[in-house]
């Protein structure tokens, strides 16, 4: 059996250091065989369990499915998108910047005008996507959102004033 020279020059993985990535047997332990794993055997004497064991790791999504999963909750909920004290604050300050002075708004008029609000830019998104689909991409581009915009017309596209 030829001799093989053991150096200790930082590679991580040698044999003589207890594998790692790129070593030439094993490999990362516990990554391969079932029941080898830091799991395997029982818990050392002065560690202590927090809930989750260490070797737990968060539950990791392909690309893209968290997105349809979020498209999937939100598309099941009645419940408004945008929150409700910023959406008043914004409504005061536009009546505010427009009007010149302060109104008193009821709360359900400034909840009819939020779902109104609502409705109509998850609308424009709608066609906005359909417009980057035609043109074969699935990625929604402020040109999308213009082009959308334009194709409605003054009356639903809600012209610039």
């Amino acid at each position: 059996m030829p001799r093989v020279r053991n150096t200790q020059s930082g590679r991580t993985g040698s044999p003589a250091r207890g594998g790692g990535r790129g070593g030439r047997r094993g490999g990362t332990p516990g990554r391969g065989t079932p029941g080898r794993g830091p799991t395997a055997g029982p818990s050392r004497a002065g560690q202590q369990q927090q809930g989750r064991s260490p070797s737990r790791r968060k539950r990791r999504f392909r690309p893209g499915t968290r997105a349809l999963m979020e498209i999937r909750k939100y598309q099941k909920s009645t419940k408004l998108l945008i929150r409700k004290l910023p959406f008043a604050r914004v409504v005061r300050e536009v009546c505010r910047d427009v009007g010149g002075m302060d109104f008193r708004w009821q709360a359900f008029a400034i909840m009819a005008l939020q779902e109104a609000a609502e409705s109509f830019l998850v609308g424009l998104m709608e066609d906005a996507n359909l417009v980057a689909l035609h043109a074969k991409r699935v990625t929604l581009m402020p040109r999308d959102v213009q082009l959308a915009r334009r194709i409605r017309g003054p009356e639903k596209g809600f012209a610039s004033l």
